[in-house]
């Protein structure tokens, strides 16, 4: 099965958001146009799932406006999340169906599973173990201050089992952006991000071959990348 794997730069939110939307009209219109996956940064946006408290959003509208930071209530599953510079994000659009070669109850949870091993097989590039945290979605490492996420995951299946939103991982942004919020409500444990544990700079474009290797390796897919549209 073929994924097309597009880098798209830095997006504004909404307007990935658009984009998700039509990539899943399309393939509910024609099933057999191909997945794919869309790698993108976004500037400083706060996102509160549908599952969400809006009370973890810690920053009124008018602090919100004042510092230069996006917000939206969004249709994913989850609670509030950060996107900025530095993270890399990625909305994989993709027929469940199509990937596992089956229907049925379980196919949501093997996804968000597959998605944070993917993660963690890409972390494990660079000398990093990721893991899992029973009873809590993403992928988290060990840190001096114990457990904290440097990935979050919040996917929306729609009918016919076609995926949109995804996940995020820290590879080097601002992580002071996340005391603005109770990251997925989540207040005994913080984040971290990748350069921070390796303790050298590390860029979004180092981290994406890694990526999508693991990607296609756990999918079980053969990844048709973009090359142009890849940063340099």
């Amino acid at each position: 099965m073929k994924i097309d794997v597009e880098w798209a730069g830095q997006v504004d939110y909404l307007e990935a958001w658009d984009r998700q939307k039509a990539l899943v009209a399309e393939r509910l219109e024609r099933p057999e146009t191909p997945g794919k996956i869309l790698l993108l940064e976004h500037p400083p946006t706060y996102t509160l799932g549908r599952n969400g408290r809006l009370d973890n959003l810690l920053l009124s509208e008018d602090e919100l406006t004042a510092r230069g930071i996006a917000f939206y209530q969004v249709d994913r599953g989850g609670d509030i999340t950060y996107h900025g510079p530095g993270q890399l994000v990625g909305y994989p659009i993709l027929s469940l169906k199509r990937v596992y070669a089956q229907q049925g109850l379980g196919l949501v949870q093997r996804y968000v599973t597959d998605l944070e091993e993917m993660v963690i097989r890409t972390l494990a590039e660079f000398g990093i173990a990721g893991q899992r945290f029973a009873g809590h979605r993403g992928v988290w490492v060990e840190t001096p201050n114990g457990l904290d996420k440097i990935a979050a995951v919040g996917v929306r299946i729609q009918k016919d089992g076609i995926t949109s939103h995804g996940f995020a991982l820290n590879v080097n942004p601002d992580l002071t952006y996340f005391d603005n919020i109770i990251p997925c409500g989540i207040r005994d444990h913080g984040v971290a991000s990748l350069a921070q544990l390796v303790a050298r700079p590390v860029s979004v474009a180092q981290v994406l071959p890694s990526l999508i290797a693991a990607f296609a390796d756990v999918f079980q897919v053969h990844t048709n990348v973009l090359a142009e549209c890849l940063p340099a």
